[in-house]
């Protein structure tokens, strides 16, 4: 059982969840403090059913896109050694996998409230849909980030049952973030999707435009976290995060460069990942201070 947990935890990249989970539990408190930290029930059973959300809704894409891409997976040396072309998962059990992910998605919504329970559908289009962006457009990135950018505003309607302006700028800040550093995750396949008319960024403006193309994402995106930080009135200490995230913007980009790649993935997972955790860390701080001094 231990052995099959850890095959289908492969399956997804479980350790990717760092990305998008920090910036849900930021829209979890932003929904706390709307409502002065009074719900109608215990916080933590609220943020556990949104921790719930966000695993089951990841689970249910990425194994999708594995099971959708395991052909090209199959003929592509970077992937090759995937769970479904390697045979150590099918893909008929990737699919049943992937229907139960989704049902247990739209059954934890249900115990959330009404507008979580009537969004998520459109949720589960988004981040499934990806899957086939990139057959037919080059915007595949944005497709991506626009995904998991529905983490902190899914996660501040599930306290408040409402949407609000800074949970947005910052579901705008990931999707330009997400959409950019995969620009440059995508650089390493260029010759593959070119080879099997895959659309992507770099297969499509070459590795110069497109790592411009993912600086100025990467622009829009610290620049919604600065309005956010304006609008939602932090403290020093969200700036202090949000000078931390910008630096991991910045040096990502110094890693990879268009005659050098050899430190994409420390460039993607690494700091990135960092990034996410300190920036949430900061700005969860602030807000706790905020309302508890």
């Amino acid at each position: 059982m231990i052995i099959r947990i850890k095959k289908y935890l492969s399956l997804v990249t479980f350790a990717h969840t760092i990305f998008a989970m920090p910036f849900a539990f930021i829209g979890f408190a932003l929904g706390l403090r709307a409502v002065n930290f009074e719900t109608s029930r215990p916080w933590w059973e609220l943020l556990i059913l949104v921790v719930l959300c966000l695993v089951f809704a990841r689970s249910a894409a990425m194994a999708f896109n594995r099971w959708l891409d395991a052909e090209f997976d199959a003929v592509n040396p970077r992937t090759a050694l995937r769970e479904i072309p390697a045979g150590i998962i099918t893909k008929r059990n990737a699919l049943v996998f992937v229907i139960l992910s989704c049902l247990a998605f739209l059954l934890t919504t249900y115990f959330i409230n009404t507008l979580c329970l009537a969004l998520a559908p459109v949720a589960l289009f988004v981040i499934l849909f990806y899957s086939y962006t990139k057959r037919f457009t080059s915007l595949c990135h944005l497709v991506l980030g626009l995904g998991l950018s529905l983490a902190p505003i899914g996660a501040y309607i599930a306290v408040t049952g409402e949407f609000a302006l800074v949970p947005v700028l910052f579901s705008i800040a990931v999707l330009c973030w997400v959409g950019g550093f995969d620009i440059i995750y995508a650089l390493q396949d260029i010759d593959f999707d070119k080879a099997n008319n895959l659309r992507s960024i770099p297969s499509w403006l070459g590795l110069k435009k497109s790592l411009a193309v993912s600086d100025y994402l990467h622009y829009i995106s610290f620049g919604s976290i600065c309005v956010a930080g304006i609008a939602g009135h932090f403290s020093w200490l969200y700036w202090c995060g949000a000078a931390i995230f910008g630096y991991f913007l910045i040096y990502q980009h110094k890693l990879v460069k268009p005659n050098d790649l050899s430190r994409v993935n420390r460039a993607f997972f690494t700091s990135n990942g960092i990034a996410s955790v300190l920036f949430s860390s900061f700005v969860l701080i602030d807000i706790y201070f905020k309302n508890h001094l």
